[in-house]
């Protein structure tokens, strides 16, 4: 049967009343579909970042049910019906990364989108390569603002055109677990604020030339608060001063990148505390004349090791034996005299890389080097060293250019080797050994020509891995920090 309203049936007050009831559910919105505030929020945020693309016209519906690659949705229950799960914005990514990583383009002339601030349960911000030509500075937050209370992720990778300060703009994120800024105009240095960010495990603050501008910029003293930290690296900022002694407080890190910055003083013995490291980067800096730190011995875990560019002195000292888990040392240009350690050649099995030029490192060249199977890199240039090179014609022929060796005028090379090289690769220059100089020749059952060990992409290319990579998987960072050694030459 139809039902209809007339006045031949229904008094007029009554009919009246109907009809606003009509009216008023025809435009209650549904509790199951994204709020009509946060999607004109979402909308806005797009805009700023890229106002070519039309988004109210490629995605009008529910953005819960169709949205732009980066814009992620999560369900709550609602708060007057537990039986009902309401939807909210949660995630939103800027910046497209890869064909596997489609985040929401970003144009030139971005703007930051303020309009995020209305978004009550964001969890992750993300932005690549978004703010690198118009001018935009790091957002100020008011104490009071109850933006990102639940905020658990922040992401600001390679934007040239963001400047301002930290201080004032993070302190209210005190759910926030991973903060990234890299490649920025960001200045002021390190606000202390950060250190009452206590749910942190990964702090990346990289490449901001301007940060460490100023008196007093360096590492917060209470650095050590932050316990849940695992990946700390404020690496390439400027930074200055000494390292604060509460870094040995963080139990927890397995990562620490200081290198290309301006600390001095003394390599702090309390970071031995740091049981679980297996990167540790400390090179270029400026840290003093005092040898080679004999606490690194006990730091078990350490998988990679890098101090070059410190005027540090002193010889190599012995303290191998428990680091037989050691992938790659780094000892480029610390001013080391004496003679290259045996037992490095002996403990350091898994050795795949190790850079110990520009010293003035003297003797000759231990043969239990050419025993390491995995190693496919070898720098042993510009130094004092003499004798004959302790290698076989199958190992050399592995490392090819990887081998460097030139620069100490007084080693040679076997006849037959440097036969078989026909002038050609990392030893070509070397001169031939008579015969008093003929070394004992180390065999070598190692990996395959051409075989080596890379970084590769991970399943998921939009993901930040354990050590703050995008796209990367595994602990070995060799490729990084082997560009970076040749960009600090």
């Amino acid at each position: 049967m139809a039902f209809s309203l007339s006045s031949s049936s229904y008094p007029l007050p009554l009919i009246l009343l109907l009809s606003l009831l009509l009216l008023s559910l025809s435009h209650q919105q549904d509790p199951t579909s994204l709020d009509s505030g946060e999607q004109e929020s979402v909308y806005l945020a797009l805009e700023s970042v890229n106002s070519d693309i039309p988004w109210r016209t490629l995605f009008p519906d529910d953005l819960c049910v169709s949205a732009p690659h980066g814009v992620v949705c999560g369900y709550f229950r609602s708060s007057t019906n537990d039986t009902v799960l309401v939807p909210h914005i949660i995630e939103m990514n800027f910046g497209y990364v890869s064909d596997s990583c489609q985040n929401s383009p970003c144009s030139p002339e971005s703007e930051f989108p303020f309009s995020l601030f209305s978004l009550p349960h964001i969890r992750k911000l993300f932005f690549y390569r978004c703010f690198t030509h118009r001018p935009v500075s790091f957002p100020l937050l008011n104490e009071t603002t109850r933006f990102g209370l639940e905020l658990e992720e922040l992401v600001f990778m390679e934007n040239p055109s963001l400047s301002g300060s930290l201080s004032g703009s993070i302190g209210n994120f005190t759910s926030l677990r991973r903060l990234i800024l890299t490649r920025t105009n960001v200045s002021g240095g390190i606000a202390d604020e950060i250190t009452k960010l206590s749910s942190l495990e990964q702090l990346t603050i990289s490449g901001n030339p301007y940060l460490g501008g100023g008196e007093g910029n360096g590492v917060p003293l209470n650095v050590g608060l932050l316990g849940k930290l695992r990946v700390l690296d404020l690496s390439n900022n400027g930074l200055k001063g000494t390292v604060p002694k509460s870094l040995g407080q963080l139990k927890s890190l397995i990562k620490l990148d200081l290198s290309i910055n301006r600390f001095s003083g003394e390599i702090p013995a309390s970071l031995k505390g740091l049981q679980s490291l297996q990167f540790l980067d400390l090179s270029y800096n400026r840290f003093g004349n005092f040898g080679v730190p004999l606490f690194l011995g006990s730091m078990t875990s350490l998988r990679e090791l890098y101090l070059s560019g410190n005027p540090l002195g002193g010889t190599i000292p012995e303290i191998w034996e428990n680091l037989g888990g050691l992938l790659g040392i780094g000892l480029s240009g610390v001013e080391l005299v004496g003679h290259i350690p045996a037992s490095m050649g002996v403990f350091l099995r898994d050795l795949s890389y190790i850079w110990l030029d520009n010293n003035k490192l003297d003797g000759e060249v231990p043969e239990e080097f050419g025993l390491l199977q995995n190693v496919y890199e070898m720098n042993f240039q510009n130094n004092q060293l003499s004798g004959g090179i302790p290698f076989s014609a199958q190992f050399v022929a592995k490392l090819g250019m990887k081998l460097k060796l030139e620069g100490n005028p007084s080693l040679c090379v076997d006849k037959s080797i440097k036969k078989s090289l026909q002038n050609k690769g990392s030893l070509g220059n070397l001169k031939a050994c008579n015969g008093t100089q003929v070394h004992t020749i180390a065999q070598f059952n190692g990996l395959s020509a051409g075989e080596s060990i890379d970084p590769t992409l991970s399943p998921d290319a939009c993901r930040l891995d354990a050590f703050g990579r995008l796209g990367k998987s595994g602990p070995f960072l060799g490729d990084e920090s082997a560009n970076r050694e040749n960009e600090c030459k």
